[in-house]
């Protein structure tokens, strides 16, 4: 049996944590440079707001309602799913973190009639501990249980197990393929072509003919939703075969220095996550681009790949190629809307062909990276390479930023000294 834990409009729900006055209102999350709406609040939905809207479309919308909206607040997101994830984490002997609101928890072995009590005690748990909360849909494969939390978020009780037989084919019978976790729209299109509407048609197609169609990958989610187990939990998360770190800018840029700034700093973020998982890249591509949507400005857009001899984490060796490739590209006159860095090819850090002379290669320059990675990690901006500037004048907008409640101590909510802070809306 599967419990998946998933929290409910958890970037909405971060943001009420914190602020009490937002209980009961609608609200919306924006995405990178307060463009589209990525999070909505129960309300929010209700109100007919649509997920990737533009947010300049709804003005209207969101003045008439006073909806609450808020810059996205990565990092105050991501601390909250940590405290999320060690609460469900006690509850059961193995646990796959999805995404960074969901998880999937182990939890056979667990008597049926114990199975829902759990659920409401993990409810309970994750709520007290962290004030988010959570739905929790229990089944015999990940799949269905999926298709058991789509369910729980309709219930009163945010919990829905799916043992029976016949409550399976059920829900099997009110779901559309196009539902069903590993089904994109591509497949789903073909499949009403061929007259499977819902989950139990597909249930009812031969073996063979899946398998034809839809590969072995779709045989495998057919056989889940008959309640044959085939997606085993992943407690280690695999390594990343590509790391890709880009921005787009707040304000368009038109000189070389903030370009080169912003991408050393997009580069450092990609070394750190590759000495994580001890990976070393073959490869290193920058690209830079104007607004497409701007059609009263010249467009450019160029990318450059450089090949890294021997294969390297070292950030210092990877913003030196970085920006290389940068200025290669860079062309005067242009407003540039976006920038990024794209690390390839990776090999494991312990099988790198040594060059005599390579000095990012030597044992001294390893310890350096360590010793840079541990300070970062306690506040990311101990130590950085002066490549990266100080000024940020390429950061992203965040008009309407919620404070670092979790995660700065100067903006921690302390006792007569609270500030409950509810944004308005203006373009």
């Amino acid at each position: 049996m599967f419990a998946l834990a998933d929290c409910n409009n958890f970037y909405a729900s971060c943001e009420r944590v914190f602020n009490p006055a937002l209980r009961n209102r609608p609200v919306v999350v924006l995405s990178n440079n307060d463009g589209c709406v990525i999070a909505r609040s129960q309300e929010a939905k209700q109100l007919g707001i649509r997920m990737g809207v533009p947010a300049f479309q709804i003005e209207k919308l969101l003045t008439d309602h006073q909806v609450a909206i808020f810059s996205s607040n990565y990092a105050l997101y991501g601390d909250l799913s940590v405290r999320v994830m060690n609460t469900l984490a006690s509850f059961a002997p193995s646990i796959e973190v999805y995404s960074i609101d969901e998880a999937f928890l182990d939890v056979s072995g667990i008597r049926e009639e114990e199975l829902e009590p759990l659920a409401r005690r993990i409810r309970q748990t994750v709520l007290k501990n962290t004030g988010i909360p959570v739905g929790i849909g229990i089944a015999p494969t990940k799949t269905l249980a999926k298709l058991a939390n789509r369910m729980a978020k309709k219930t009163r009780e945010a919990v829905f197990i799916l043992r029976k037989e016949e409550d399976i084919r059920k829900v099997l019978s009110e779901t559309s393929v196009s539902d069903i976790w590993g089904i994109g729209n591509q497949h789903a299109r073909f499949l009403n072509q061929h007259g499977m509407v819902s989950a139990l048609d597909l249930t009812a197609a031969p073996d063979e003919w899946i398998r034809k169609n839809m590969t072995v990958v779709g045989l495998r989610t057919k056989k889940e939703l008959e309640g044959t187990p085939c997606i085993s939990l992943e407690e280690m998360v695999p390594d990343k075969k590509a790391i890709c770190t880009s921005r787009s800018f707040g304000v368009p840029q038109k000189e070389l220095q903030q370009l080169e700034e912003a991408v050393a700093t997009f580069t450092v973020r990609c070394a750190e996550k590759l000495r994580q998982q001890h990976s070393a890249a073959t490869k290193i591509m920058v690209f830079i681009h104007t607004n497409a949507f701007r059609a009263d400005q010249p467009q450019y857009a160029r990318n450059r790949v450089i090949t890294l001899s021997p294969p390297t984490n070292n950030s210092i060796a990877l913003v030196k190629a970085a920006v290389a490739g940068l200025r290669a590209i860079f062309r005067k006159g242009y407003l540039y809307k976006k920038a990024g860095v794209i690390v390839t090819d990776f090999v494991p850090e312990t099988e790198i062909q040594q060059e005599i002379f390579a000095v990012q290669a030597s044992p001294r320059m390893k310890k350096l990276m360590e010793s840079v990675d541990k300070l970062n990690r306690e506040n990311k901006t101990t130590v950085k390479i002066a490549t990266q500037g100080s000024g940020r004048d390429w950061k992203l907008r965040q008009e309407r930023l919620s404070p670092g409640y979790s995660t700065r101590w100067g903006e921690i909510m302390a006792e007569g000294n609270c500030e409950i802070r509810a944004y308005s809306y203006s373009i």
